[in-house]
């Protein structure tokens, strides 16, 4: 059985999901596909499901009744994931903003001794942003670097969404008590994860803004990561965190 199985929540994203799923089944190392969609108004489930009959045993869709957030999207899928007995598990947008190849990257970079989040990241060596406005890049920017002055969290992107597992990280945590499921969701994930000892490294990327389809992004989304985050610290303040063992 493949051991690799990557995670693409989906709303409204026909204009792209055929292709992205493609692009990931043409790759050099085989990746299985675990589509969440949000009841997508658009049709995209529809078109994946026409595609399983492709791909039987690599493509999978869980419809879900409505939007319910990025977060609760990739927490279904973390448990979709464990059940089935995936080693690696991925978390990648519909958009082509995240490169396909570089999952390849990424799984090597969390097959590395110690290392059991492989984090696809924009700024780890400058600014690797293509077609975003430059408030945009500012504010995602600058964001990231907040929360590892509030966190400690030493990370450079705390808010990539472009992620490789090791499936011991989400049978550690507690998936019932993540507390964000917006944007917010990808920083408490990798905090939690770094505060129970695991080890992160960061895989540069560049980042290139859709060509197709609509950004989900709102201030919303924004101001619950920024927010989020000192609640967040303060809640460590008063909380224990069992360090994984390697070794046991």
């Amino acid at each position: 059985m493949n051991n690799r199985l990557v995670i693409i929540p989906t709303y409204n994203e026909r204009e792209n999901i055929e292709d992205i799923i493609n692009a990931v089944f043409l790759l050099s190392v085989k990746f299985d596909i675990l589509i969440i969609d949000d009841n997508s108004p658009d049709g995209t489930a529809e078109i994946v499901t026409k595609l399983q009959q492709q791909y039987p045993d690599q493509l999978h869709i869980i419809e879900r009744l409505g939007k319910q957030g990025l977060g609760t999207a990739y927490i279904t899928g973390f448990r979709f994931a464990l059940e089935k007995g995936y080693d690696y598990i991925f978390e990648m947008d519909a958009d082509f903003s995240h490169n396909p190849l570089d999952l390849i990257e990424l799984h090597k970079a969390c097959q590395t001794n110690g290392i059991q989040m492989a984090i696809g990241s924009r700024y780890v060596t400058g600014v690797n942003v293509v077609n975003w406005p430059m408030g945009r890049v500012l504010m995602s920017y600058f964001a990231s670097k907040y929360v590892k002055f509030i966190t400690g969290l030493p990370v450079d992107d705390a808010t990539a969404g472009f992620i490789c597992y090791h499936r011991s990280v989400l049978e550690t945590l507690d998936l019932d008590k993540i507390k964000f499921i917006g944007y917010a969701f990808q920083i408490e994930m990798k905090f939690l994860t770094w505060k129970h000892g695991f080890g992160l490294k960061e895989v540069p990327i560049i980042f290139t803004d859709r060509s197709r389809g609509v950004s989900k992004m709102s201030k919303k989304i924004f101001r619950e990561a920024i927010f989020g985050v000192i609640q967040m610290k303060l809640s460590s303040l008063f909380r224990k965190y069992p360090k994984y063992n390697q070794t046991a």
